[in-house]
């Protein structure tokens, strides 16, 4: 049991917050900005590419038409509740911020409380002058200023269009962002892992998705009850530029308030490292005979809710391609934009190379993690017992790097599965368009496995790679970026499947690229000094 240097019910339960904040900001100095830039650009890139695509006012009505009658696309991007480009732009981005800023506030926040207990370096600070409460009040207020930024810089970006709907778009996001922080917060007093706190969390903010998407196929004026049921859903009907409801903030905030008020009522009653759901005390059957049994055993969780997320999107892109087709029409910058990203090939099959690359992009995401998990237990300590038996370091490290590759293809296989039976045609070309996606996603995770091997306290840029690489894939085709700029990422080489030929050079040197990467990666690890 911890013994802490401040009484419990004294009033300097938050002695010590202001070090651990500029702490935590410090440890996130990559991480952050990159968050931050990502969705920023997202969304500020939106008016403009809007405008070229939907700008006459009859492009517009008919796109409100289109979306009033096809229930798959209003699941996908919710209603359209306004014609002006403020408006499209919170219909088009204002779901998917929320949702990237709810991720990287559930990060930052498990980051700084349970991460730092059970890498026991939390311990170490509750033993000096450091209230009982501060390290999650400074978790809480980095979240708090990462997602403040955010919205300044949305409100900054957005007010040409309405200084209004700006204000209300950029409160919205960071009101979802803190919501999932505050929430993450009550997980990790629930239970002793951090990896479980992220899956449980970003389980809650997949089944937010799911919800509101449940309903806008239901309704096309948001008004399900589905709908209200997630903060997703929150935001949609906050309707920034669309006579906004302003008393819907009111939900985000009550929510992030309430939460935060359980997450500290539950802080101050555990002791560190504790949880109130403990972790059971090994396998509950059969045995770990090897380091890839256990490496499975820690990962499986994450493999299978990725693979249940990835068969599920995979339907849904699936059922909507005929939709999208529609709704493309004769809009000639819409099929640009969906060329640049898929190829040249018939509009469906456009589609299609283009929704299995963004799989592919969200893949990158998934392997980038699974890597990464390798620096999670060195760090951690846990490492050290499993190298002290007869497993070497690159057998240990084996048993990670196998689930995390062959994960890789099997979501994608699952993807491509699932836009089969949704889409309801030949199976074979959509799994090979999925597949084709591996090499780029293995040369991210050849990245990361270089950085852990090589630069293990830089081992969490891998994130920005993968971040930047997603940039580029989702943003750059619609803002019309040069192709030098889109040849920067591995997925900028890739053939453009179904509908494109079948080009084996680039396939084979991006393999070729990742082979190396990992092995360099590898020989790196096997030569220098563990980190705790």
């Amino acid at each position: 049991m911890t013994t802490f240097a401040v009484r419990p019910g004294s009033s300097l339960q938050l002695a010590g917050t202001g070090a651990l904040l500029r702490f935590a900001l410090r440890r996130d100095r990559l991480m952050i900005p990159v968050w931050i830039a990502v969705n920023a650009l997202m969304v500020l890139s939106m008016p403009g590419t809007l405008e070229g695509l939907y700008g006459t006012p009859a492009e517009r009505a008919d796109l409100i038409r289109q979306m009033e009658t096809n229930s798959s696309l209003r699941a996908m991007v919710g209603p359209v509740f306004d014609d002006s480009l403020g408006a499209l732009t919170a219909w088009r981005a204002g779901v998917y911020a929320g949702a990237l800023a709810a991720v990287m506030s559930l990060l930052v926040v498990v980051r700084h409380t349970r991460d730092e207990e059970e890498s026991g370096r939390q311990e170490l600070v509750a033993s000096g002058m450091v209230g009982r409460r501060a390290s999650l009040t400074a978790a809480l207020l980095a979240a708090a200023v990462a997602n403040a930024v955010l919205a300044l810089l949305l409100t900054a970006g957005l007010a040409g269009h309405g200084a209004a709907g700006a204000l209300a778009l950029g409160l919205g996001i960071a009101g979802v962002g803190m919501a999932f922080a505050t929430m993450a917060a009550i997980v990790a007093q629930l239970t002793e892992s951090a990896r479980l706190v992220r899956g449980l969390t970003a389980a809650v903010l997949g089944a937010a998705f799911v919800l509101r998407a449940a309903g806008d196929s239901a309704t096309d004026d948001g008004s399900s009850v589905l709908t209200w049921v997630s903060p997703l859903g929150w935001l949609e009907n906050l309707r920034p530029y669309a006579d906004e409801r302003w008393w819907v903030l009111a939900l985000l905030a009550g929510a992030a308030l309430l939460q935060g008020a359980v997450a500290y009522g539950l802080a101050g009653r555990r002791d560190i490292g504790m949880s109130f759901l403990p972790t059971r005390p090994g396998p509950a059957s059969g045995r770990l005979g090897s380091a890839g049994a256990l490496a499975w055993r820690l990962q499986r969780g994450s493999v299978l809710g990725w693979s249940i997320g990835f068969l599920l999107a995979g339907v849904v892109y699936g059922g909507m391609t005929e939709g999208a087709a529609d709704l493309v029409g004769d809009n000639d910058n819409a099929r640009r934009i969906f060329e640049r990203m898929g190829g040249r090939s018939g509009l469906t099959d456009t589609f299609l190379a283009s929704m299995t690359g963004m799989l592919g992009l969200v893949a990158a995401l998934y392997i980038v993690a699974s890597v990464l998990r390798l620096h999670g237990e060195e760090t951690s300590g846990r490492a050290e017992p499993v190298l002290a038996n007869a497993v070497g370091r690159l057998r240990w490290a084996a048993g990670h790097l196998v689930i995390a590759f062959g994960g890789a293809a099997l979501i994608m296989l699952l993807a491509g599965l699932g836009m089969a039976v949704g889409y309801g045609k030949e199976a074979g070309p959509i799994l090979g368009a999925c597949l084709v996606q591996l090499p780029a996603v293995w040369v991210i995770g050849g990245v990361a496995v270089l950085l852990h091997g090589v630069l293990p306290r830089a081992a969490a840029a891998a994130w920005a790679v993968a971040g930047a690489v997603l940039l580029i894939g989702w943003v750059g085709p619609a803002l019309d970026v040069p192709q030098a700029v889109l040849d920067v990422s591995p997925f900028g080489h890739l053939p453009k499947l179904p509908g494109g030929s079948m080009q084996w050079g680039p396939v084979v040197v991006l393999t070729g690229l990742a082979v190396v990467l990992v092995a360099a990666g590898l020989a790196g690890l096997r030569r220098r000094d563990m980190t705790t």
